[in-house]
């Protein structure tokens, strides 16, 4: 029986004779991420996947995840444990509305946030993260004609920071989404001493009230090296994970959402994937994922664009 699988050992065998690599995102569940070889967010997972010897790269995930994966490998087999575990962001910008928004504005070049389509990212001049988003707008001449999607949120930061006005497209996160403002004033008040730090694809209000904002990776980089021994985590509250990991002696407060019945805010499709789910992927090679060859030539010149350009 399944049940009495020992998962980690099995996992652990199965890669090793497969050759495979297991790369997960920071929003997975902690058993998930302590046995990938990478753990990281959106930029790190996409430099792995370009640059991994594996013949096999296990994606956990969601689904844009994997396709950018087998963009950049396109002779690896990608795998993702489970193919239900998609993206609200990516979901908010269906490939051809966005490209109808595209050619209604002509002389526009397109920055398209990572968690997007294939289809989308054909559609796009350049790819940026949470990570490189502003680094990759500043190199841009001041008057260019930019469209940025699908985040509204991050669009919104990137323009507050840069003094750009690009067209954004009206998509965002339901995570980041749902953070309650009157919540997060609440634990303020319960700890004082706490700094908040939130992921810019949170609201504007939000982001108004964070004593730091940044990226995934930025979040955990800054509570490893802060003075400050307390924080109100305002992204998804996988990664305190890994936060507590670097800094055990810190107390990391997950930013609870406006349903009052939760404590934090997770990501129910990137919850989909368990370690059952990651032990069947190996075991039966499936589910793989496939890019269109025609969508993966044109999707792959704006991803090498964006890791040129970090």
């Amino acid at each position: 029986m399944i049940s009495t699988i020992d998962f980690v050992a099995e996992i652990n065998r199965m890669r090793k004779e497969k050759n495979a690599v297991i790369l997960a995102h920071y929003y997975q569940t902690g058993d998930i991420q302590d046995i990938a070889d990478c753990v990281g967010d959106s930029l790190a997972l996409a430099q792995w996947a370009a640059k991994t010897t594996a013949d096999i790269i296990v994606l956990c995930g969601v689904h844009f995840m994997g396709e950018t994966a087998k963009i950049l490998s396109p002779e690896k087999k990608v795998l993702v444990p489970d193919l239900a575990a998609g993206c609200s962001l990516a979901d908010s910008c269906p490939a051809d509305e966005f490209e109808k928004f595209v050619k209604t504005h002509p002389g526009y070049q397109v920055i398209s946030y990572v968690n997007t389509t294939a289809a989308v990212k054909a559609l796009t001049d350049v790819v940026v993260t949470s990570t490189n988003a502003r680094k990759i707008v500043d190199s841009f001449p001041k008057d260019a004609k930019l469209i940025f999607g699908p985040d509204r949120n991050l669009g919104n930061y990137i323009n507050s920071i840069t003094g750009r006005n690009m067209l954004l497209w009206d998509g965002a996160c339901h995570v980041h989404e749902q953070f309650s403002l009157e919540k997060i004033i609440e634990l303020k008040k319960e700890y004082p001493e706490a700094e908040v730090i939130a992921h810019p694809e949170c609201k504007q209000p939000i982001l108004m009230i964070a004593d730091f904002i940044g990226s995934t990776a930025a979040l955990l980089k800054h509570t490893r090296e802060s003075p400050k021994t307390q924080f109100i985590v305002t992204t998804e509250s996988g990664v305190i994970h890994e936060m507590r990991k670097c800094s055990p002696q810190k107390i990391f407060i997950p930013a609870p959402p406006n349903d009052s019945t939760c404590a934090c805010n997770e990501c129910n499709f990137m919850r989909l994937n368990t370690m059952e789910k990651l032990y069947l992927c190996l075991r039966d090679e499936k589910p793989e994922i496939w890019v269109d060859p025609d969508i993966r030539e044109r999707a792959v010149k704006p991803i090498h664009r964006m890791l040129e350009l970090s």
